[in-house]
């Protein structure tokens, strides 16, 4: 299957995981809601222009407010993200090519530390913001804070669930076109 194949049929899987299995979970608590759809950004190819980055991002956060009825809400995150995503993939990846020959993020290619750290930093940034644009107001700060904490750790744990549980089989990087 070819790689834009794979991320559309990807980028539907985790949409329709989201709004139909994951909205319809009674609530656990009012500051923790799980959310991973965002975690086809993460999973997008390092090669993928800056452009087609966002581009793609501003789909899959649009298409969830579609489903959500959120104005932009999601796409005002999902953008974020996809723009910080290389900055932190040039921090926490190797310089050498020689070690670091995978197409995309995944713990195998980046090993499980630094993935921690990029899918950690992307979610408490993508959590942030949104529960920033939701509440629009830093009156009830703690509040704030524990919201974007909770939920950026029951996101983190269901993406390391899903790393686990569905592992992907990696293609590497060639020279050749």
């Amino acid at each position: 299957m070819s790689d834009f194949l794979r991320n559309i049929f990807r980028m539907a899987v985790f949409i329709l995981v989201q709004v139909y299995i994951l909205n319809k979970i009674p609530h656990l608590h009012r500051f923790i809601t799980p959310y991973l759809y965002y975690l086809f950004i993460l999973w997008l190819p390092f090669s993928i222009s800056r452009v087609g980055l966002l581009l793609v991002s501003f789909i899959t956060g649009l298409t969830l407010d579609y489903f959500m009825m959120t104005p932009g809400l999601h796409a005002a995150a999902c953008v974020l993200t996809g723009y910080v995503r290389p900055f932190v993939i040039n921090i926490l990846t190797p310089k050498d090519s020689f070690e670091f020959n995978y197409r995309e993020p995944s713990p195998k290619a980046m090993r499980w530390a630094p993935y921690a750290v990029y899918v950690l930093i992307l979610s408490f940034l993508h959590h942030g913001y949104m529960v920033l644009l939701e509440w629009l107001d830093f009156g009830r700060f703690l509040e704030f804070v524990i919201k974007v904490v909770a939920t950026t750790g029951i996101s983190m744990l269901l993406i390391f669930t899903v790393e686990l549980l569905f592992p992907r089989r990696l293609k590497f990087r060639t020279n050749t076109p």
